[in-house]
């Protein structure tokens, strides 16, 4: 009656975690590729603050808002959530899609250890004060954890605080992510070449993810140059010095054809 007993197999075995020195590390190296993948791992000083103001606290994320909507000359708030949601998004996706192709490891930007700090301008500073994170034993399975890591664990969170504070459609923020994923992808691809194929497998797969399926899609009209298309706006063209973002929803076919065109062009140096 017990001949099935030994057929159960041992649990497969969890994720290696990572020392913080290695994960400092692979977080240098990483910074390297633009100022969007930069997080700091120096003890904290005075003005830094925790990542939880901005993903769940709707009193520091309405000031940030603000602060936005008024350096982009609009009174429109939703304008302003949206922008900011992108770029906050581009800062916690390119750190962890960095470490994850460049050194196989996927980093721990959990709320409880992550801080940001005011900035005027440019991408958000971001500091982590105990680096951590695990070893991807398996490249091939890497998009299910970096996806939980990233888009459950920190877009979600500011996604739903954004929209106790300020009426915005899930599909334009979740569209934000995807084009920030794709920046990410693109970023990668283009100044680590040899990591392209890789990283735009990932960005793929990603993109397929629940919350993401079905927000856009990387395509390259021609080797080794990716394009993102999006299915919804980010409102960027209603700004009064704005207009539409190249992956925007509301360029027609033509219009697009004729911008890859251009933009192929001048990557060739032709004419």
């Amino acid at each position: 009656m017990h001949g099935m007993e030994g057929t159960a197999r041992d649990p497969e075995p969890g994720p290696r975690p990572a020392t913080s020195r290695h994960v400092a590390e692979v977080l240098a190296e990483v910074a390297t590729i633009s100022a969007y993948f930069e997080v700091e791992t120096e003890p904290l000083e005075s003005g830094w603050r925790p990542l939880t103001d901005l993903l769940t606290d709707p009193d520091p994320l309405s000031d940030r808002i603000a602060e936005v909507a008024k350096r982009l000359s609009t009174t429109e708030a939703q304008i302003a959530a949206s922008i900011f949601f992108q770029g906050l998004a581009a800062r916690l996706w390119s750190p962890v899609i960095g470490a994850a192709v460049t050194r196989e490891l996927l980093v721990d930007l959990a709320p409880a250890r992550s801080f940001w700090r005011p900035t005027p301008s440019g991408p958000i500073p971001l500091r982590v004060t105990h680096p951590a994170g695990w070893e991807i034993t398996d490249p091939d399975r890497a998009a299910e954890p970096l996806y939980r890591a990233v888009v459950t664990g920190l877009l979600e969170p500011l996604a739903h605080t954004v929209q106790a504070i300020i009426k915005i459609a899930p599909g334009l923020l979740w569209g934000n992510a995807a084009s920030a994923l794709a920046g990410t992808v693109q970023t990668i691809a283009r100044r680590r070449p040899e990591l392209a194929a890789r990283t735009v497998a990932l960005g793929r797969e990603l993109l397929s993810t629940e919350v993401l399926e079905g927000s856009g899609e990387l395509v390259e009209p021609a080797p080794g140059h990716l394009f993102f298309v999006r299915r919804s706006c980010c409102l960027y063209y209603r700004l009064p010095a704005g207009g539409k973002c190249g992956d925007c929803a509301l360029i027609d076919s033509e219009t697009r054809g004729e911008q890859w065109a251009r933009a192929l062009r001048d990557t060739r140096g032709g004419p």
